[in-house]
């Protein structure tokens, strides 16, 4: 299973599922990320947390915590 944490800068991924529940999965679904949507990384931050993300026209900064939840392919 691939998730958006592995996604190397430069690359574009696509939604396949969120896991997690309740509020978290909510959140992570009221910012735009939800089945088949296309995610670009931009940059990662040099700590490493967060990244940086294009998301339906619009750049979301992510922590790795919970792009662990978003399986993509």
């Amino acid at each position: 299973m691939k998730t958006l944490k592995d996604v190397k800068v430069g690359e574009t991924a696509v939604v396949l599922r969120l896991h997690g529940t309740g509020p978290v999965k909510r959140r992570i679904m009221d910012m735009g990320i939800t089945k088949g949507t296309e995610l670009y990384v931009r940059k990662v931050a040099p700590l490493g947390d967060p990244m940086e993300l294009n998301v339906r026209g619009y750049e979301l900064s992510v922590r790795k915590e919970d792009a662990k939840m978003i399986e993509v392919c």
